[in-house]
This record gives structure tokens, sequence and C-alpha cells, in this order.
């Protein structure tokens, strides 16, 4: 396994515990951050989503990014 995957695999056992670098991370993986003016925007295929620089990052975040994920 490389290194993507098996960070999306440790991200996908345990949504409550993810890092801030790691979420940005597989972000990066799939699509692209754009900041905005008060929270970062996470930009998949045509999908967006806001969300707030907190580390850990919230599972509401998490498991929101994983279903725009799944949903390409």
């Amino acid at each position: 396994m490389s290194k993507k995957s098996k960070r999306e695999e440790k991200i996908r056992n345990n949504r409550t515990n993810v890092s801030l670098r790691d979420f940005e991370a597989l972000v990066n993986q799939y699509g692209y951050i754009k900041e905005g003016r008060k929270h970062p925007q996470v930009i998949i295929g045509k999908r967006v989503m806001t969300y707030k620089k907190e580390n850990p990052v919230k599972s509401v975040y998490v498991n929101g990014l994983l279903r725009m994920i799944d949903g390409l």
C-alpha cells in the first residue's frame, strides 16, 4: 500500500481523531483547498464544502469529505 492509501484507510477507520495535516493532505489528493475570508473551502470536482481549521478536525467535516470522495 502507498502512503496515500494508508492515510485514507487510517482516516476512514478513525473519523473522530483526524489531524488537520492528514485532513488537508487527503483533500489535496482528490481536489484542492481554496482559502476563504473566514473558513477555507474544500473543492472536489463540482462539490464545495467549508470547514474550520481546528486540530483535530471535527468528525462532521471528515464525514462530509469522505462522502464527497465516495461520490466521485
